[in-house]
């Protein structure tokens, strides 16, 4: 563990935009790793991507997208047709029955369409803030918050950027560090670089692009 002074406010800033050039360095094509066509398409396979790969998750869309395209198929198709084209994903029937009420509200109330605030998504069955912000975000290129996912929390732990699991807590801390511009950006810069530098159990810190902005927190030597 690189040990680091105690650091003001101003401090952290900068050194999060530090670590926010070397990833954009880095990463220059970071993206949702999600395959959508639409904004429909992002919110189902958000809500399938709980507990589940963004691999397995694409997998499994590839051919649910050509055989519901609208809401509406999804809101009058039979459940267990759902529960069966997304099984793979796991926790199949409750994704199914959120993805289900998910498109009968979107058919009731906003025409079929996905809707653009933070207030009308999250009150959508199975829409949390982090699938909010990823539809928000990658979908609309809305920024409202920052998406805190596993790797997020991890990393912007280990970075020293936040403390704890909480993830509207680090959400609320990300958002006074990170520039709103860039706040869904910063999240595939750290998911994209947790998932090809930054492992959970086996960090590649000997070439790591920022190891010299971070503390290492929770690292095993």
């Amino acid at each position: 563990m690189i040990s680091m002074p105690r650091e003001s406010t101003a401090d952290k800033i900068a050194r999060t935009q530090k670590i926010i050039s070397a990833l954009k360095q880095t990463y220059p094509n970071a993206h949702c790793e999600l395959n959508f066509s639409n904004p429909l398409q992002l919110l189902v396979a958000t809500i399938l991507s709980a507990q589940c790969t963004d691999k397995r998750v694409n997998m499994v869309t590839e051919e649910l997208f050509k055989n519901f395209r609208t809401a509406k198929d999804f809101a009058e198709a039979p459940l267990a047709e759902i529960e069966e084209a997304v099984k793979s994903t796991g926790f199949f029937r409750n994704k199914a029955k959120n993805i289900q009420n998910c498109c009968r509200a979107l058919v009731k109330n906003f025409g079929g369409e996905v809707p653009r605030t933070m207030d009308e998504l999250h009150a959508l069955a199975g829409v949390g803030r982090k699938t909010a912000n990823v539809v928000l975000g990658n979908a609309f290129g809305i920024n409202v918050g920052v998406v805190v996912d596993t790797h997020v929390t991890r990393l912007s732990n280990r970075l020293g950027l936040t403390k704890g699991t909480d993830a509207v807590k680090l959400e609320q801390e990300l958002i006074k560090l990170v520039p709103q511009n860039e706040w869904t950006l910063f999240s595939h810069w750290l998911i994209w670089h947790g998932r090809r530098r930054c492992d959970a159990r086996k960090p590649d810190c000997a070439n790591c692009e920022i190891q010299k902005l971070c503390p290492q927190i929770g690292v095993k030597k």
